[in-house]
């Protein structure tokens, strides 16, 4: 995992789809009425571009199967004689869908898009047609707020922006015209662009504002960036890190700092004060996502907001004494007691807690019972808040039965817990007591979830080598993994010997020494980025030096119970 740097020429084009090479289709309706609801279409225009030419029109009139109101006609000439022998909404959608090709990356045009997008997302949902997930949309009213200032224009309506351009077809509040116009406005706002420094149809979707002088200024920084996966290092004149990013295409990444398509202010703000860019290219994604972390954690870059502090989590573990209790600690020590977490607060180590106290009867105080120390010295048993059998009341052996109890709930069966505190929370349900219950909840979950984590992180801590592979084209990603650290990474291809090669990679892996607890020789965030890439379709173990398992009755049989998906990212980036 040695660092390199490949000198590679970048190119614009790496950044997406230039503008040049995109596909528009920009559309125009008229209605009936100003919202979906009750209103209907009376005319669909639409108009193929690419490459400044255009390659098709749509074309059609549309029976709205609701009266028009002589408003409408007025402004529109559309009347009710004109659409009555044309085709419903639901014969003229599949044909033009079709025109559309939305599902294959055509970029959707319109001006107010929201309204003729609106409209035709009604009509999909109404006749059981799918709109496509994630077509792009460019709306070219804040585009041209944005591009044409109030000084050149009075406003920004279809029509004052057709003149301003000199647009020659001319919009007349009918479809196809209006569409044709659109076009128009779309070509001057895109010649505009180019000083934006916009030039693909990812930048165009996210670009709000121009980019600032500092980053037209430091676009040379990008140039020699390699189109790899890895890490990119942004310092300042003194050489100072003041950023760490990761990315698939170290190109393409670095290269949108500059561009318009970087909105964020304190990013560019911190461009203004870069000086150089350092890409470290690694063999795999998740090397660079694990050394980004590591790079991260070491250097505590100030312009990054996250990953900076990972020893900043809260643990939840049983002490290792003659009357064990539940304490929220920040680290896993070497003391034979059970963990569970890692938590991204206190406050989820404590619900977790408190889930465990309300299934077992664990002392709740910090005093240490002995000769000399009664159990009426302890201040919370006096007021009745806890209910625990400490001494004086049952003796350490007894005690002793409880706290094995919980351990066995914190690394291996959580049905005790489970049963326990579901069993309450359809009591307080049936109360009506549903606030309590929600509490209850909270609680399960979250221990559930630091439960699992932990179970997840210990049984691969405890495997000393773990080899697989996953396929990435025609080459094959290979990972060697130590007590749930990354210890190499490397790309075989076709023409590589696989025995050879897994053989080299484990030869040449960095050497990681066993130790105690949930994540002993990686952060917990490095662990958890290993195991969601093991978890992720298509990975082959090759070789694992150890049993690999988690409990049979752990934390993750009950993943219905808790809010997984949001739990699951436990680290966010």
């Amino acid at each position: 995992m040695a660092e390199q740097q490949i000198a590679v020429q970048g190119t614009l084009d790496d950044l997406g789809t230039p503008l040049s090479q995109a596909t528009f289709v920009v559309v125009d309706l008229e209605t009936t009425g100003a919202r979906a609801a009750g209103a209907g279409i009376t005319e669909i225009g639409a108009v193929k571009v690419r490459g400044g030419e255009v390659v098709g029109e749509f074309a059609t009139l549309v029976n709205p199967g609701v009266p028009i109101p002589p408003s409408i006609t007025l402004l529109t000439g559309i009347t009710h004689a004109m659409v009555a022998p044309a085709p419903p909404i639901e014969a003229v959608l599949p044909a033009f869908l079709e025109f559309a090709g939305l599902d294959t990356g055509t970029v959707l045009v319109a001006h107010n898009a929201p309204f003729d997008v609106g409209f035709l997302r009604a009509a999909c949902a109404e006749h059981g047609h799918a709109w496509p997930v994630g077509a792009p949309v460019v709306d070219t009213v804040p585009l041209a707020r944005r591009l044409v200032t109030r000084d050149e224009v009075p406003n920004h309506k279809l029509h004052t922006l057709a003149v301003f351009f000199g647009v020659p077809d001319r919009p007349t509040h009918r479809a196809l015209d209006d569409a044709r116009a659109t076009v128009g406005v779309l070509h001057g706002l895109f010649e505009r662009l180019g000083a934006f420094g916009v030039d693909t149809v990812e930048e165009l979707r996210s670009f709000r504002s121009a980019p600032t002088s500092a980053q037209r200024g430091k676009r040379h920084l990008a140039e020699g960036v390699p189109d790899a996966p890895g890490v990119y290092v942004f310092t300042d004149a003194k050489g100072d890190t003041l950023y760490v990013g990761k990315s698939r295409s170290l190109r393409r990444r670095v290269r949108s700092y500059f561009t318009a398509a970087e909105t964020r202010g304190r990013i560019r703000e911190m461009i203004a004060l870069v000086e150089g860019v350092t890409p470290i290219v690694c063999a795999t994604e998740l090397e660079a996502e694990v050394r980004e972390l590591r790079m991260i954690a070491g250097r505590k870059p100030p312009y990054n907001r996250r990953s900076r502090n990972p020893e900043r989590v809260s643990w939840l573990k049983l002490t290792a004494e003659a009357f064990p209790r539940l304490s929220v600690v920040r680290a896993v020590r070497d003391d034979g007691a059970p963990y569970v977490g890692p938590f991204r607060s206190a406050r989820d180590a404590e619900l977790a807690r408190d889930a465990l106290h309300h299934a077992f009867p664990l002392r709740q105080c910090t005093h240490r019972f002995g000769p000399g120390r009664p159990v009426s010295a302890c201040v919370l048993f006096e007021l009745g808040r806890c209910g625990a059998p400490c001494e004086g009341r049952e003796s350490p052996d007894d005690y002793g039965r409880h706290a094995a109890a919980a351990r066995d709930a914190m690394t291996g069966d959580a049905t005790a817990v489970v049963a326990a505190v579901t069993g309450h929370i359809t009591e307080l349900s049936a109360q009506l007591r549903f606030e309590e219950a929600a509490t209850h909840r909270d609680r399960l979950a979250a221990f559930l979830t630091g439960a699992a984590r932990a179970q997840r992180l210990t049984a691969l801590a405890a495997t000393g080598r773990l080899v697989a592979a996953r396929r990435a084209g025609a080459d094959w990603e290979v990972h060697v993994v130590r007590h749930g650290r990354l210890a190499n990474s490397g790309v075989m291809t076709p023409a590589s010997d696989p025995a050879a090669f897994v053989a080299a990679l484990v030869a040449t892996a960095e050497t990681v020494e066993p130790g105690a607890g949930p994540a002993p020789r990686a952060a917990a965030q490095e662990t958890e980025c290993v195991l969601r890439w093991l978890d992720s379709p298509g990975v082959r173990l090759i070789e694992v030096g150890a049993p690999w398992t988690c409990p049979v009755n752990g934390a993750e049989k009950y993943r219905e119970l808790t809010d997984w998906d949001r739990a699951a990212g436990a680290f966010p980036r």
